[in-house]
């Protein structure tokens, strides 16, 4: 009678292994097609086809899966086979299709990689952007599709679907919890509470550090937009004049003081990024302005020049590729596009660094605050991608350390089940051949 109970669980315990096992994606050696591949990423973020399975290991697999799971963000990997199962032409919109949740999807199909996303998650050419950064001849599967993920969780919006916690990871995932509380507990209160003490101090140092380096560029830029004041000559009061204008001019005054307040008040490096959005609202009120006085048409808001923001607002999107880096679309001035297509060096915005001043984008993780309060979630890190400044705002340290690594903003739907027709996620335009889907050009 006393073994009984063992016998009990001991066949319990045999069954839930089998069930674990059998559940598990990418269980067994069968064929599979779209709808495995989708049902399987209903479940977690990484799929890899058993056919494919020589791609990535399963221990890159769940690696890969934790970090996206750690980042709770709507990403989506799958690793398949070349084969008519997965035509090239469709297979990245049949999987959202057939997975019907909004998020970015990114798809290793043989050794070819692309990616697309719903416009609510992420746009187009941050997509575009990102994609021509990870794509290299020779690449492996763990290295690309890490990098890619490494690039794609900051910029990212919305959250994980909820139907990846109800998995077969969740009750170990409590069971863990509890036994690491637990631990520390037994290994003593006060050990933990010193160790916790000197990372806030470490923290909060270097907190100072980063904010001391913004506050020099930020100065710059509110001494350069206060003089573009100076210059405008306008008076509320001259002859032409109008409401409209003189609403233009009061919005551009009040950036100012906004932008001059904000950095007043700032405490930590995320701070700056309200001042940088201040003045940037503030240089689009000025040419808004300009060109009422002038008659001519009001400008199309678009991020300021990516050389440098105090070009003011950008007039068009070039291909530029960065030193060591891939070509990507930036949005750039007058000034710098017409540099650009005579083969001149753009006028870029240079800030210090140990080794001297160096363009923003060469610079280390400080300025990321800085250039996201001008340039948005939609944007970063995809313009930087392969730069020193896209490295450290795609590293989770980066959002640790210096509250910058959500760039979205907003209230998205990410994660959320959608349907397939795709009829409120933003999905649209032509991809790779696929028939409306915004995916970074092909494999």
């Amino acid at each position: 009678m006393r073994t009984r109970p063992f016998a009990l669980l001991s066949a319990l315990a045999g069954l839930t292994l089998f069930l674990l096992l059998a559940l598990a994606p990418g269980a067994g050696a069968r064929a599979t097609g779209i709808s495995d591949a989708a049902e399987a990423l209903k479940q977690g973020p990484v799929y890899v086809d058993p056919g494919a399975r020589s791609q990535l290991s399963e221990a890159d697999q769940k690696a890969l899966a934790q970090k996206i799971e750690n980042a709770d963000k709507p990403v989506f990997i799958a690793v398949l086979p070349e084969g008519s199962q997965f035509p090239a032409d469709s297979v990245l919109r049949n999987l959202r299709t057939a997975t019907g949740i909004t998020g970015l999807y990114g798809i290793r199909l043989g050794d070819g990689f692309d990616a697309g996303a719903d416009r609510s998650v992420m746009p187009a050419n941050a997509v575009q952007n990102i994609v021509s950064g990870v794509k290299a001849p020779g690449v492996d599967a763990a290295t690309q599709l890490d990098n890619f993920v490494d690039q794609a969780l900051p910029t990212v919006r919305g959250t994980a679907p909820s139907s990846w916690s109800s998995g077969s990871e969740g009750g170990g995932a409590s069971t863990g919890s509890l036994i690491a509380i637990g631990t520390v507990l037994v290994a003593g209160g006060a050990g933990a509470y010193a160790l916790v003490r000197r990372g806030r101090r470490r923290k909060a140092e270097e907190e100072r550090d980063a904010l001391e380096k913004l506050r020099v560029v930020v100065d710059e830029d509110i001494t350069a937009y206060g003089e573009e004041l100076d210059r405008l000559d306008f008076h509320p009061s001259e002859r032409g004049a109008d409401d409209a204008m003189r609403a233009d001019y009061e919005r551009a005054l009040d950036s100012y003081e906004d932008a001059k307040s904000a950095m007043a008040s700032a405490e930590h490096p995320h701070d700056v990024r309200g001042v940088t959005e201040a003045l940037e609202e503030g240089r689009y009120s000025l040419a808004v302005l300009s060109a009422r006085r002038e008659g001519a048409p009001l400008p199309e808001r678009r991020a300021p020049c990516f050389f440098d923001p105090r070009h003011g607002p950008s007039m068009t999107d070039m291909t530029w590729t960065p030193s060591g880096g891939s070509p990507r679309e930036v949005p750039v001035c007058a000034a710098d596009a017409a540099r650009l297509q005579d083969g001149e060096d753009p006028l870029g915005r240079t800030v210090e660094t140990e080794s001297g001043r160096r363009p923003y984008w060469e610079a280390g993780p400080a300025y990321g605050p800085w250039a996201g309060g001008y340039y948005g979630g939609g944007l970063l890190p995809g313009l930087l991608a392969g730069t020193l400044l896209g490295s450290a705002l795609s590293t989770p340290a980066y959002a640790a350390e210096y509250g910058g690594g959500d760039f979205g903003g907003g209230d998205v739907s990410g994660g959320d089940f959608s349907s397939s027709d795709f009829g409120g996620s933003g999905f649209g335009g032509d991809w790779g051949g696929g028939g409306g889907f915004d995916g970074g050009g092909g494999f």
